[in-house]
């Protein structure tokens, strides 16, 4: 999933010595309105694979980035791309602590979400909303070399690279904008969520 600016930041950011002869892993493939796929394809990658937890376009196998490490396990690629992915996963700190450690010391690591002032769009649900303090705070145990905001919609692009010495930073406290709870929280619990989705599914009605 990914709107023209999430493509442009791509095409614009992502270097033939990021893609070139590298193992690819797309997390959260599918694509439902565009993809970053052909663009990093055409810099002629060693590998690519796309994950997503249904099959469909852009779908090479069935994974959900919970279980990225089980599935694949640590250091495997040299490139990681995670598209209008992280705002949908409840469980963010896993999400991205699998994310960062799939990576092999010195990969790179293309992130594009969303930010506070999007609207709620289930897919199936819709949990966070992230700014570029978070990022900085996120990923500042990474390099970071570019954070952009979508200048389309409310949204965030990442690129960063993993240190040689990587030391992975503790999240477990970290407060994160939850657009169901509308305040900085550090986790959502189901009774939130089933209130939350039965509240909005009374709205559209």
């Amino acid at each position: 999933m990914c709107n023209q600016a999430c493509i442009d930041f791509g095409r614009d950011y992502l270097k033939e010595a990021d893609v070139k002869g590298k193992s690819v892993i797309e997390v959260g493939s599918l694509n439902v309105n565009g993809s970053l796929r052909p663009i990093v394809e055409a810099l002629q990658p060693a590998s690519y694979v796309g994950v997503d937890i249904q099959m469909g376009p852009g779908v090479d196998q069935i994974c959900n980035v919970l279980n990225l490490l089980d599935y694949f396990g640590h250091e495997r690629f040299d490139l990681l791309i995670s598209t209008e992915l992280l705002e949908h996963v409840k469980d963010w700190q896993k999400a991205i602590s699998n994310l960062k450690n799939v990576l092999k010391p010195h990969g790179v690591l293309l992130i594009t979400t969303r930010s506070k002032g999007f609207r709620y769009h289930e897919f199936p649900y819709d949990f966070w909303r992230y700014e570029k303090s978070d990022m900085k705070a996120i990923f500042s145990d990474f390099i970071i070399e570019v954070i952009k905001k979508d200048h389309l919609k409310p949204g965030i692009f990442v690129k960063a690279r993993k240190p040689l010495d990587y030391n992975e930073k503790d999240l477990r406290d970290y407060e994160l904008y939850s657009i169901i709870k509308k305040k900085r929280i550090r986790s959502i619990n189901e009774d939130d969520v089933h209130l939350f989705v039965k509240q909005h599914d009374r709205s559209k009605k």
